[in-house]
């Protein structure tokens, strides 16, 4: 079945101007501090890139990936460690920068995993939200948008490696089979 990338479920614009609204929420809420930023690799990319040049304060950048979906839509419910960060956490504020959080079932075990390094504080910036899907309960500190249930593409998001480079956030059409 071929998809294709349909009606934009979150235009441009408005990606942009959440992103600067939260990018100046951590800027408030650590000034005079020096936070790392963790990118979850890879849809998160776009979004943390953006969100760096919004943050009006000085931060580390670092990146983390982890796979629970392989090549389905849906995830596996195990969750893989495919790259460790570069950098220790010990003592430092985190922010962990996610693309989003259906399941809960990766951000668990980045918070877990996390915990046992010891950092000063831990945080998450998530930009979409696809809270109908929760299945681990999961603390979200900042949220760029609440969807629905939805397989969405663009902006980092992908289906099978396609569509990430789309600068609005689309619904994929025809919804894949789960």
């Amino acid at each position: 079945m071929e998809h294709r990338a349909g009606r934009v479920l979150i235009p441009r614009e408005e990606i942009a101007a959440r992103t600067v609204d939260l990018g100046r929420a951590l800027g408030r809420d650590f000034a005079g501090r020096n936070p790392l930023l963790v990118g979850v690799l890879k849809g998160a990319v776009i979004f943390l890139a953006d969100l760096i040049r919004a943050i009006p304060a000085p931060i580390g950048i670092d990146f983390m990936g982890v796979s629970s979906y392989g090549a389905t839509t849906r995830s596996s419910g195990a969750v893989r460690l495919t790259a460790d960060l570069s950098v220790s956490i010990e003592g430092r504020d985190v922010i962990i920068v996610e693309d989003i959080v259906d399941s809960g079932r990766t951000l668990g075990y980045l918070r877990r995993n996390f915990a046992t390094r010891r950092p000063k504080s831990l945080s998450v910036c998530v930009l979409l939200d696809k809270i109908e899907r929760r299945e681990v309960d999961v603390k979200l500190d900042y949220v760029g948008f609440v969807i629905p249930d939805r397989f969405v593409v663009g902006y980092g998001f992908d289906f099978g490696g396609l569509y990430r480079s789309l600068p609005d956030i689309h619904v994929l059409e025809p919804p894949p089979r789960v």
